[in-house]
């Protein structure tokens, strides 16, 4: 199976998890050099402290999902901060400001 590559302009998003709680930890995107290269040796490329369990791709095959260990640390975020999913956002009506309505 292919990933379309050619949707993002030779890019595809990357979805990483991990494999022990299901956490998602981050979104990066691949190159088809890069995702071959995950696959092959199986460790994420942009981050070799995630070692690959799994690889999935989405109805349309322009985002993969890769379900990971992390090695090192147990941290993923360039921040330090465990997964890069830390801001929650508001929802309902506090969710967005008002908007002008224009005349």
């Amino acid at each position: 199976m292919e990933i379309d590559f050619d949707k993002l302009n030779g890019l595809a998003p990357a979805v990483i998890q991990d494999a022990s709680t299901e956490e998602l930890l981050m979104v990066g995107f691949m190159n088809q050099e890069a995702f071959y290269v995950t696959l092959r040796s199986g460790f994420v490329t942009f981050y070799s402290r995630l070692q690959v369990v799994a690889a999935w791709t989405d109805c349309d095959r322009d985002t993969i999902l890769l379900r990971v260990r992390v090695l090192g640390q147990g941290k993923v975020c360039h921040t330090g901060s465990r997964s890069c999913f830390t801001q929650e956002l508001k929802l309902g009506a506090a969710a967005l400001p008002e908007m002008e309505t224009q005349p």
